[in-house]
């Protein structure tokens, strides 16, 4: 496979518009995928703080996904509802998607295959598990869902 641009991949928000992943060119990202009824659950109000703390040079992308535990089981809508209401989520959310196996959205293929990503590859192990990505378009690194969204492994590429 050949190198992809990350801004050149196509992913719809939660509620089925497209999101140009270009109009964040300049700005670090951060996509995590998520899920409501996961232990980790609670990143979501560090995600939320990380996301305004950072909101001149980081965007971070939440990525509903139930293929672990089935812990995702929600539709748009519940999903929605369920981050604002319960953690006042107001970062970009994607479509649901599946993260890895043979129905793996292309971004997640992206992050996670050194063949498109040019840096290293990768399997998603749970859900809150973080990729970086920098102002460039270029993976930074990936952190397992232990790895709190303030984590100095995270912040110290993060500039005010």
């Amino acid at each position: 496979m050949a190198r992809t641009a990350l801004y050149d991949i196509e992913i719809k928000d939660l509620q089925g518009k497209a999101i140009d992943l270009s109009e964040f060119k300049g700005k670090h990202l951060l996509f995590v995928n998520v899920a409501s009824k996961c232990g980790f659950t609670p990143q979501y109000k560090s995600l939320e703080k990380l996301s305004n703390t950072y909101k001149n040079n980081l965007i971070v992308i939440g990525v509903p996904c139930n293929q672990f535990g089935k812990q995702e089981p929600g539709n748009a809508d519940e999903i929605q509802n369920f981050c604002q209401a319960n953690y006042g989520v107001s970062f970009l959310m994607t479509e649901k998607i599946d993260v890895k196996g043979e129905a793996q959205h292309p971004l997640y293929a992206w992050l996670t295959l050194r063949s498109l990503n040019g840096k290293k590859s990768s399997s998603v192990k749970w859900n809150f598990q973080k990729y970086l990505i920098d102002p460039e378009g270029k993976l930074i690194d990936y952190f397992f869902s232990i790895t709190k969204p303030f984590s100095a492994k995270i912040t110290k590429h993060l500039r005010y």
